[in-house]
């Protein structure tokens, strides 16, 4: 039985001397580029069964974006240092080790290897774009490969496409992956979930805020709806990232609301999270953003966002309600 192989380049990243060449950060661009590439895919249902990618930041994010667009959860990449800066030799390696049974997989990985995959798979014979660039960044290689790849051997592969995000449409589908109306960001963006923690201090409720993105006003842990997750687990992933908490997240829903963003409506679901463990500042990686415990009462004053306010009001009864 044929395999399928998928090779692609990660995203554009910001210039070499920023910073060193592993950390270099993927621009808004790439981040475009990876999730177009993504939808594609999941449009012509050609997902990967497994996805290896450089551990590299801008392979990684790539990888992470392309994932999320193809509505997969981006805990199954599974990142290979020697893919980082990996000549031809070590790639095959690669390749040798993946699991038999993955029938279609991914390598996310760096120009000039990947390229010396793809020429060597191709025994040399690929076609010559305009521009001479076989894969530019964001871009992906679809080849049908034999069953076995211990030794793949030079001309083993036939290519089925070859990809470029400039030549898919620049909005999303919504709803994805085929809907007709067209949106600035992935669909998943537009669906979002937030948590209002809380403790119990001598018979008080008491709630923790924490500083907006930009430290400019009090907000609670929200963020896009993690694809392949439940609302309570991304909603628990985001406190986690951003208050440093864990807790349970109550499953009945408190409420939900709708603000503008990226040209578009955002539905925000919201749940209870009663806290039982506050990482140290230390561990804490959005230590900036700073946060308090308060009263409800005083939330009710300092939470920027209207609709956030009558969920807070009620959230005492909520909880007492359920124990």
């Amino acid at each position: 039985m044929a395999r399928e192989l998928l090779i692609y380049r990660h995203g554009k990243a910001v210039s070499r001397g920023e910073t060193d060449d592993f950390s270099r950060p993927i621009t808004d661009k790439g981040k475009r580029g990876s999730q177009r590439m993504g939808v594609w895919l999941w449009q012509k249902n050609i997902r990967p069964d497994y996805i290896l990618s450089s551990p590299a930041e801008r392979a990684y994010v790539s990888a992470q974006k392309l994932c999320k667009a193809m509505g997969m959860d981006a805990a199954a990449i599974v990142t290979d240092r020697r893919l980082y800066r990996a000549d031809l030799k070590s790639l095959l390696t690669v390749l040798a080790d993946c699991p038999r049974k993955m029938q279609r997989v991914m390598l996310v990985g760096h120009n000039p290897g990947i390229t010396d995959l793809l020429l060597y798979l191709l025994g040399g014979k690929a076609p010559t774009p305009d521009d001479g660039k076989l894969l530019p960044t964001a871009a992906l290689a679809r080849l049908l490969m034999p069953d076995n790849w211990k030794k793949p051997g030079f001309g083993s592969g036939q290519l089925k496409s070859l990809t470029r995000p400039d030549d898919l449409p620049g909005k999303f589908p919504y709803p994805a992956p085929d809907g007709k109306e067209k949106r600035k960001r992935p669909a998943y963006y537009y669906r979002q979930s937030a948590v209002i923690p809380y403790r119990i201090e001598k018979g008080r409720m008491q709630i923790l805020l924490i500083g907006s993105s930009k430290r400019n006003h009090w907000v609670v842990p929200k963020g896009i709806h993690e694809p392949g997750l439940s609302a309570q687990k991304s909603a628990a992933k985001e406190a986690y990232e951003e208050a440093g908490i864990r807790g349970t997240v109550n499953r009945p829903l408190l409420g939900k609301y709708k603000y503008d963003k990226w040209g578009a409506s955002c539905e925000v679901e919201v749940y209870a999270m009663r806290v039982s463990e506050v990482l140290p500042d230390s561990e804490w990686e959005e230590i900036h953003r700073g946060r308090q415990w308060v009263s409800t009462e005083q939330a009710l004053e300092l939470v920027k966002e209207p609709m956030m306010r009558p969920m807070i009001e009620t959230l005492p009864e909520f909880v007492g309600d359920r124990g």
